[in-house]
């Protein structure tokens, strides 16, 4: 039985830690700033085109 309690102590302490880390990295994306779309190459149309 003290087997079964440190067993499911040590899953509820990796899922705490799990759900600490993923908090985490979600909290630091939003943190971020997006970056801009701008495309790397562009093509000039003529005239008639626009």
């Amino acid at each position: 039985m003290r087997r079964l309690f440190a067993v499911v102590g040590v899953v509820a302490l990796s899922m705490a830690c799990a759900m600490g880390v993923a908090t985490g990295i979600t909290a630091l994306l939003d943190t971020v700033p997006e970056q801009p779309n701008v495309p790397l190459v562009t093509y000039e149309t003529g005239p008639s085109e626009r």
